[in-house]
């Protein structure tokens, strides 16, 4: 198993969606307040939860595209956390695609160091897992929200959306083990 060409992949998967859908929208989620981009995640996690749980699905959208939709909100909420100025003009796609790989490579080597001191026990996870974990992270964030940014000794919000992105690009990696060819 090659983690780093499997999460290259998964990581391929998800920017191929944001720079297209930052050419259908421009940069419309630069609107969204921090809480906002926490509740879209939060949206996408608990669905795929309900879906875990009860294993019925009415809308079409699976659980991979979920797991891709919190990559991309994560790393929106990277990004967000250093933008400024009018949030309502749009970023260029070519600045947006820079800093979408920037933020991406950023959580790569928080991922790579990770696993070399955990051994990849993420392997050794289930979905259901990452789905918790990631629920248990926003959780985290709305409070240091609350906390008007602030923590006492605790990881901040962008350690936060880093372990976040870092869970769904391990369920997209285990997801893609277990259906070939996706």
């Amino acid at each position: 198993m090659n983690t780093l060409v499997q999460y290259d992949a998964a990581v391929t998967g998800c920017k191929d969606i944001f720079i297209k859908k930052t050419k259908d929208y421009g940069t419309s989620w630069r609107v969204l307040r921090p809480i906002s981009v926490v509740d879209q995640i939060f949206i996408k996690a608990q669905r795929i939860r309900n879906l875990q749980e009860i294993g019925v699905q009415k809308v079409e959208d699976n659980i991979e595209g979920e797991f891709k939709g919190i990559v991309n909100y994560g790393v929106i909420g990277l990004i967000q956390m250093e933008q400024n100025g009018n949030p309502y003009t749009d970023l260029p796609v070519e600045e947006v695609e820079q800093l979408y790989n920037k933020y991406i490579q950023q959580v790569k080597a928080v991922m790579e160091d990770k696993n070399h001191d955990y051994g990849e026990a993420w392997r050794d996870m289930s979905q259901e897992s990452f789905v918790d974990l990631i629920l248990t992270k926003l959780l985290r964030i709305k409070q240091i929200l609350r906390n008007q940014g602030k923590t006492l000794i605790s990881e901040g919000i962008d350690a936060n959306y880093t372990d976040i992105i870092n869970y769904a690009l391990f369920a997209l990696i285990k997801i893609s083990e277990s259906s070939p060819g996706l």
